[in-house]
């Protein structure tokens, strides 16, 4: 008899785990309680536009996140920059790239701060000791402290910060520099940026995230052998002896799942109110969460000639065309170019109304694209995931669990647990990875076979 294993969420850290289990031979029921997997990195279907519900991209460092893609069969729909290259754009007019030459780290990134034009010829140099210094940080012991406490110890005024550091930081961290941690800001920075040339090179998906982490995902899953249950809404999580009970459903109409193990990969607030008394002792519903907002515009022409941009001097962080992964030109015509605004640290835009969004962000847009001034808007709409992600704040890791529990058999999984990564793609794979190998090497109770 094989061990039976449920594993609760259907996200990124879910999937992962449950496709490891399935090849190890265990038997695995996946159990999401939505219709739809992917958790946060997927997308919806707003009448005949794909829509995602966050803009997501990786790095040539991602080795966890692209070898899930390449589990799933779905590496085509994926493309990578072949030098990193980020077009950064002002309402004055000025663009400013930040691209990697091919000489050895951290050297490759020298003359794209040297040429940085958002900052003043006399200060661009200052970046560069900052670097430097950023990369000898032992992030093991830099969790108390914040990013922008560090960066201010270290010369970079309130401009450097704007321009330069939060480009790079916000959309990582969903967190600005002066509310995250150090320890996580030198997880970005050294592993993507300064280690190794060609690690901070971008990729993105070229097919809406639900084609990869839905429906390649459950096709991957099938053919592992893993029983996929959507919309199954689990209420507890029960020990039972040796065993666990699982209860499903409402209480007028409930179904109980009964297995040896569980993997919860659930983000950290349901986490909290599913897990037993006893389980872990950190605090976890400490963690918080921290909201993102999209702004989506459809415009009746190409305003932008970039894959994405940076905006800086402006309330626009990132901007991505979307166009063809969508479909839009099959919704709004062949000329149609659907871009879509992604907001990272919204806390202050989360609860604001849809249009007084796009009253704000549509003219801010045009300030940064020229040909956007002259074109018609044919649709605009507002996205939010209010618990996008854990809060990367100082002192997180002190709240962030490891995949085992103080339950036998009760493991867990997600962005928000130990991986010592933000709460980014790679670290939700590499969480699910982590339960698995904790459930894999655990000792198989008597008479259960694994």
């Amino acid at each position: 008899m094989r061990s039976r294993v449920a594993v609760i969420g259907g996200g990124l850290a879910g999937t992962a785990a449950a496709l490891r289990l399935a090849d190890a031979g265990l038997a695995v029921t996946l159990l999401e309680s939505r219709s739809r997997l992917g958790g946060v990195a997927g997308s919806f279907r707003r009448g005949e536009l794909d829509v995602d519900t966050g803009q997501h991209v990786f790095l040539r460092c991602c080795t966890a996140y692209r070898g899930f893609v390449e589990r799933l069969g779905a590496t085509g729909d994926l493309t990578l920059q072949e030098r990193l290259d980020v077009p950064v754009l002002s309402p004055t007019g000025r663009t400013a790239r930040l691209r990697r030459s091919a000489l050895p780290a951290p050297l490759h990134l020298a003359g794209a701060l040297l040429r940085y034009r958002h900052l003043p010829l006399r200060s661009r140099l200052g970046p560069a000791r900052a670097a430097l210094a950023l990369g000898r940080v032992d992030r093991a012991t830099a969790d108390d402290r914040s990013f922008g406490d560090w960066l201010a110890a270290h010369g970079q005024d309130d401009r450097a910060v704007d321009v330069l550091w939060d480009v790079v930081g916000i959309a990582t961290l969903n967190a600005r520099a002066g509310d995250a941690s150090l320890a996580l800001a030198a997880t970005v920075f050294q592993l993507g940026l300064l280690a190794d040339t060609a690690a901070g090179d971008i990729g993105w998906a070229t097919a809406p995230l639900g084609a990869l982490h839905d429906t390649a995902a459950r096709r991957a899953l099938a053919a592992a052998g893993v029983e996929v249950r959507r919309s199954a809404k689990v209420r507890a999580l029960v020990q039972d002896g040796t065993r666990w009970r699982v209860p499903l459903g409402s209480s007028e109409r409930e179904e109980e799942l009964v297995v040896d193990r569980i993997v919860c990969a659930v983000p950290p607030g349901a986490a909290a109110r599913l897990l037993p008394p006893g389980a872990v002792t950190r605090d976890i519903a400490a963690l918080g969460s921290t909201p993102i907002v999209n702004v989506h515009v459809v415009y009746d022409r190409t305003v932008l000639r970039e894959p994405f941009a940076a905006g800086v001097d402006s309330p626009v962080q990132w901007v991505f065309d979307r166009t063809a992964p969508s479909g839009a030109a099959a919704v709004y015509g062949p000329r149609a170019q659907y871009l879509a605004i992604s907001l990272s640290a919204a806390d202050d835009l989360v609860g604001v109304p849809a249009q007084r969004l796009l009253d704000r962000f549509l003219p801010a847009l045009a300030d940064l694209l020229p040909a956007a001034r002259g074109a018609g808007v044919l649709d605009a709409f507002v996205t939010r995931e209010p618990h996008a992600t854990f809060r990367g704040a100082p002192g997180q890791a002190a709240l962030r669990p490891g995949p085992r529990t103080a339950l036998p058999g009760l493991y867990l999984a997600g962005a928000w647990t130990d991986t010592g990564w933000p709460a980014t793609m790679e670290g939700a794979v590499r969480s699910g990875d982590s339960a698995a190998e904790a459930v894999l090497t655990e000792r198989v109770p008597a008479g259960v076979a694994a």
